[in-house]
């Protein structure tokens, strides 16, 4: 039974990854939504990486499934997705405040790198380029070599992230916007 819900888990997480390619790719670039706002705030201040204003309502979410279902087998999947949702925020994250520690990391900022400043509208993928791939949204590895080592002098962002900001400012959260009153972006 372990395995199962081990293998349900895993199978959350999985689906994380198609569900960060619509949300990103669909939901804020290839058509305008609710979301489109929210993640240009991004795209003009990278420091604004987390999506800290679906935090609470995504627990909320979870913490009424599991009162109303308990942990039951599509628990286990929803869990993975959650789980799939903070990886990727911790590594968006990493790839704009860090210096990549691994070669996967080099990979993966190059690529997420190449989406800020070259493709907006390729790469839409930030924890995987599998369904860039799929979805022929992934450039050529000569779009890629032209550009790969004006992306690798790109330093890692040097203030403060938005999470921060957040906890300072709690009114922010759901504001849509990074700035702060009295202050500039």
């Amino acid at each position: 039974m372990m395995v199962v819900k081990l293998i349900l888990f895993a199978a959350g997480a999985f689906a994380w990854t198609f569900v960060e390619y619509a949300v990103h790719g669909w939901m804020s670039h290839r058509f305008v939504t609710f979301v489109t706002p929210l993640h240009q705030v991004h795209h003009r201040d990278a420091s604004a990486v987390f999506a800290v204003g679906a935090w609470i309502p995504v627990a909320a979410i979870i913490g009424t499934l599991l009162v109303v279902y308990g942990m039951t087998p599509a628990m286990y999947s929803v869990c993975g997705l959650m789980a799939g949702f903070a990886a990727y925020e911790t590594l968006h994250y990493r790839l704009h405040f860090k210096p990549p520690a691994t070669r996967w990391e080099v990979g993966l900022r190059t690529r997420h790198l190449a989406h800020h400043f070259a493709f907006p509208d390729r790469c839409l993928g930030v924890t995987t380029s599998l369904w860039d791939r799929i979805f022929g949204t992934e450039p050529g590895l000569e779009e890629f070599s032209a550009i790969a080592g004006d992306l690798s002098r790109i330093a890692p962002i040097a203030t403060s992230c938005n999470l921060r900001r957040a906890i300072n400012h709690p009114l922010t959260l759901f504001s849509g916007s990074v700035s702060l009153p009295g202050k500039g972006k």
